[in-house]
This record gives structure tokens, sequence and C-alpha cells, in this order.
């Protein structure tokens, strides 16, 4: 089944007086290119989250964003005790060299203090917080991967009709083959006659013509065509979505398809030669987009 690189999920769920909310956005890529926009207390989970991104989502230009609302009653700031307890060990030691009067009220002091307190952004998150948020991420992907199969949907039947245009124009070429020869022979046998006084071995002509006519023959580049575009159809309805293979498989249609055009020597089949590569080329465009 095809998939489009282009997506867009998101998923949002209620905890502990938080709206946490999940958007993914993807577009084409090569590779797997990931981006990401975390709220600062799941810093620590953003390895996890590329990995679990980069494994669902295999490939494409990929931007996370994980955002917390707060919805009022919010996990206050808790002290570090370890920090506090450091502080007033530190002045009482200081008073004592000094021979200063320890202050009466500590937290007048130590409220001033860097690092006392603890932000709740930077408060490690439970095990049952990050388990919650983590299936919320994995139905933003899903989501996202949903949209990728309705996208390729579309690009899929676009790549039906291409295919069927171009085997309408394979077979149209079949109408001008017989003649397309035929002219070859004539024209080669009527150059000859207008050469004055021009000998020439019959037997060695004949050879030469069915050697040059046999390097204009296209029945194997229309075969090769041919397979090509059964095997572009057989990947297109794989379970997987093979944009890479597709691609390479495009690569090698064009190729016979340029050889079509270069051994053609007739206009009508040039034409059609033409229209082959018009659709060609929007399979080419739309194969980028093809996970």
């Amino acid at each position: 089944m095809i998939q489009s690189m282009t997506g867009y999920g998101k998923a949002e769920m209620l905890y502990n007086n938080k709206k946490i909310r999940i958007e993914i956005k993807s577009l084409n890529s090569k590779n797997a290119d990931i981006s990401t926009r975390i709220a600062s207390c799941y810093f620590a989970k953003d390895l996890e989250i590329r990995s679990l991104l980069s494994h669902m989502l295999v490939r494409g230009k990929i931007d996370f964003s994980l955002s917390i609302e707060d919805l009022g009653n919010q996990q206050s700031a808790i002290f570090n005790k370890n920090i506090i307890h450091s502080y007033i060990e530190q002045i009482k030691a200081i008073s004592t060299q000094e021979n200063i009067q320890e202050p009466s009220d500590w937290w007048s002091i130590l409220g001033k203090l860097p690092y006392v307190t603890i932000p709740p952004s930077t408060q490690e998150i439970p095990e049952e917080e990050w388990t919650l948020v983590k299936d919320l991420i994995i139905t933003a992907i899903n989501h996202l991967i949903a949209f990728r199969k309705q996208e390729g949907e579309a690009i899929r039947l676009k790549f039906e009709n291409n295919i069927a245009q171009i085997r309408q124009h394979l077979g149209h070429i079949d109408e001008f083959e017989t003649s397309r020869i035929e002219r070859i022979k004539n024209n080669l046998t009527e150059a000859l006659r207008n050469i004055p006084s021009a000998e020439y071995d019959k037997n060695r002509l004949e050879q030469e013509m069915i050697y040059y006519i046999e390097k204009l023959d296209i029945n194997e580049e229309k075969l090769r065509l041919d397979n090509h575009l059964n095997y572009f159809t057989q990947t297109m309805l794989s379970e997987e979505s093979q944009g890479k293979k597709l691609g390479f498989i495009a690569q090698e249609m064009g190729r016979e398809i340029n050889t079509l055009g270069s051994k053609s020597n007739q206009a009508d089949m040039q034409k059609l030669v033409v229209g082959m590569k018009d659709e060609l080329e929007q399979i080419k465009e739309q194969v980028l987009n093809v996970l």
C-alpha cells in the first residue's frame, strides 16, 4: 500500500490539571529528518521520542511538538533540601570563623539564594505519567500514518492513470512500426539510386540493411518497458510502501522510453514517445513524496 510522506497527526489529553498536546507534521525527505519541540519537563525523553518517530514513520522531514497547558492548581515548586542544608552549614561555619551572629530569620536569607527550590518543569516525571504520554504520542503517530495512507491512495490512483497512458502510447507504436521499417528500406534504396554511376553488391547491401534495421529494432525496448510497467504496478500494490524502489523502476522506464525515442525516426512515433515522457515525469514528481 502506497503511503505519502506528507501527513499530520495530533492527540491531546488531560492529566493532573494539565492539557498535554502532541502535534506531528511530516513532509518528503530522503531520510528521517526529525526536529522536536518538547516541554522542558520531558527533555530527558527526547532520544526515546526520536527513536519512536524514526521506527514508526521510517523517513520524512518530521516536525514533532509536545506542549503542556497549565489549567490551574498546578504542582508547586519543591524545596531542594540538600542545597538548603549546605547553605545553612556554610553560613554557620562562616559566622563562627568571622565571629558574626547567625541570622535570626533564616528564610529571609535562604529564599534569596539560587537553587533553593526546584521548579515543576524540572521535576522528575513519574513513570505512570510518561507511560500515558508515550501512548498519546503513539496515537498521534497513528493519526499521521492514517493521513499518509489517505494521501497515498490519491497518489496510487494517479500512478495507475499514468501507467495506463504509457501503455496506451506504447500500444499505438505498433501501428507505425511496419511502415517505419518499409520507409527506411525505401529511403536507403532510393539514396543509392540517386548516386551517379553507383555500383554496389546487392547481397552486401541486403546484409547491411538487415544489420541497420536490426539496430533500429525496438521490440526489446518495448518488451522491457512493458515488464517495468508490470513491476511498477506490482510494487505499488505490495503491502509495504516502497517509494525508493518505485523511483528506481521509474528510472529504468525512462531509459527504455529514451531509447525508443532515439530509434523511432518517425514523427508519429516521436509524438507517442513525448507523451510517454510526459506521463513518466509526472510519476517521477509524485514518487518523491512516496514513503
